[in-house]
């Protein structure tokens, strides 16, 4: 098994409006995202656990046709609000990058 951060091209997080964030995960090749996008370690599932999300919160969209995987789950705290610490949502992928897919 191979970790995420050493078969995604990239991998990043953002935000998604002042209540939503999203991650994208591009994948290399066409290839690539075929082999890893059945992955146990990539299921909505596994990455709610990795992001410490409630269970249900996250949804995924499959773009084959650009080799991505995208996530979007709520914020904890509204973009800006007085207990929000990632305004732009950038920091939120790193937890995933040592997911085994």
């Amino acid at each position: 098994m191979a970790k995420l951060k050493d078969v995604a091209r990239y991998v990043r997080s953002k935000a998604a409006g002042p209540f939503w964030i999203t991650v994208d995960i591009f994948f290399p090749s066409r290839d690539v995202y075929d082999i890893s996008r059945d992955a146990a370690g990539l299921a909505t599932t596994a990455i709610e656990q990795a992001l410490r999300l409630d269970p249900g919160s996250a949804k995924r969209v499959d773009v084959p046709d650009l080799a991505v995987i995208k996530y979007a789950y709520p914020r904890r705290h509204a973009q800006g609000g007085a207990f929000e610490r990632d305004m732009h949502g950038g920091q939120q992928f790193v937890p995933l990058l040592e997911l085994e897919i």
